[in-house]
């Protein structure tokens, strides 16, 4: 068998060639011509050096590639490897983006709303409550909904999304040949059916060892727009996918509790600590977020009034056509350099043609 597929998993499998030395190899070949090319070729990549090189040329468990790929095909996993176009691209804007995904579902991960919701696996009512009101409310914007699929919090939210017609997402610290907590099997089932899914970076017969949900929680975080964080402790794994996620410049929120309730001491810590945005409902996520319905007729007088440079039109055609666009991909459609694209926004916004949000994000006023 010799698929690109075989050589994109094989490239996963390769001993100390991780998400961000498979990254670094990518920019310079595609997954067959890494393990074609010559060791001297590959030493050279910054990065990557002897030892790596050595590992990919000596690199023979393609054996496990092509039962993985079995795998797959039995039972209907689409493969999404990091240079497709159906691969998550708001995970490309992170360091150690995953080099090869897998996803049993229907849900567009690049739909223009994504926000994560997590917390605490022992979730009290108010927990419960402010989750299910908090994906009710956000039902009209037809968002994305992604969490862990772990018990409480994680739950609550694919519960509530499902009541609410939401697609929604479950991200997995194992393969897919399992669900964890086996409890949530049925859940996953009808988050797949209704339009969502379940997605992972580990192949199947992996398990769920404690070492793999921090790493999971990097893609809960990479991949939505906003992560919000309703109960969690001081320490554990909502706490470690609020700093990754502040780490990939993304909005952190955080539902504020009781200074005495040790389920809300992770949540007001990260508020005190300026790592969170406080929040307490809905239109307050859907403001910040600047997911409000647009005004077109006042854009189009301005449009009547002010004279745009050359730079300022590209930036504002390329703004036209989503509600809200990130500072790297402004920079990467626009062709320009990432200067002038700065002083483009900054006159444009001065001009009070454009607002900037948090996040690095850009939208048309």
């Amino acid at each position: 068998m010799s698929t690109p597929l075989l050589y994109q998993i094989a490239l996963t499998l390769v001993p100390n060639i991780g998400a961000v030395q498979a990254k670094l190899l990518l920019q310079h070949y595609n997954a067959e011509e890494i393990f074609k090319t010559k060791k001297s070729s590959l030493e050279k990549i910054e990065g990557i050096g002897s030892t790596r090189a050595n590992n990919i040329k000596a690199f023979d468990r393609f054996d496990l590639a092509e039962k993985e790929i079995s795998f797959i095909e039995k039972y209907k996993i689409t493969p999404l490897f990091i240079t497709g176009k159906n691969y998550p691209q708001r995970l490309l804007h992170c360091y150690d983006s995953p080099t090869l995904l897998y996803y049993r579902g229907e849900a567009d991960l690049n739909t223009s709303k994504i926000i994560a919701i997590i917390g605490t696996r022992s979730n009290t009512d108010y927990g419960k409550q402010m989750t299910e009101t908090l994906v009710g409310d956000l039902a009209v914007m037809n968002i994305l909904i992604v969490s862990g699929l772990a018990y409480g919090i994680d739950g609550i939210a694919h519960k509530a999304a499902l009541k609410n017609n939401l697609p929604t997402v479950g991200v997995t610290a194992h393969g897919l040949d399992q669900i964890y907590p086996s409890h949530h099997t049925n859940l996953a089932k009808e988050m797949a059916k209704n339009g969502g899914g379940v997605l992972t970076e580990f192949r199947s017969n992996t398990k769920p060892d404690k070492h793999n949900f921090p790493i999971r929680n990097r893609i809960v975080a990479g991949m939505s727009d906003a992560t919000i964080v309703i109960e969690t402790g001081i320490k554990g794994g909502s706490i470690i996918t609020a700093e990754l996620a502040n780490g990939y410049n993304k909005d952190v929120f955080a539902i504020p509790g009781k200074t005495t309730d040790s389920k809300s001491a992770g949540c007001n810590y990260l508020i005190k600590n300026n790592k969170a945005i406080l929040l307490t409902d809905a239109q307050e996520l859907i403001e910040l977020m600047g997911w409000e319905e647009k005004k077109p007729k006042a854009k189009a007088q301005k449009e009547l009034f002010i004279e745009l440079s050359e730079e300022e039109k590209i930036v504002v055609n390329i703004l036209k056509e989503k509600d809200a666009i990130h500072i790297d991909e402004l920079n990467l459609k626009s062709g320009l350099t990432s200067s002038s694209v700065a002083a483009a926004i900054l006159n444009l916004e001065l001009q009070n043609v454009v607002s900037s949000l948090p996040g690095k994000l850009y939208k048309l006023l």
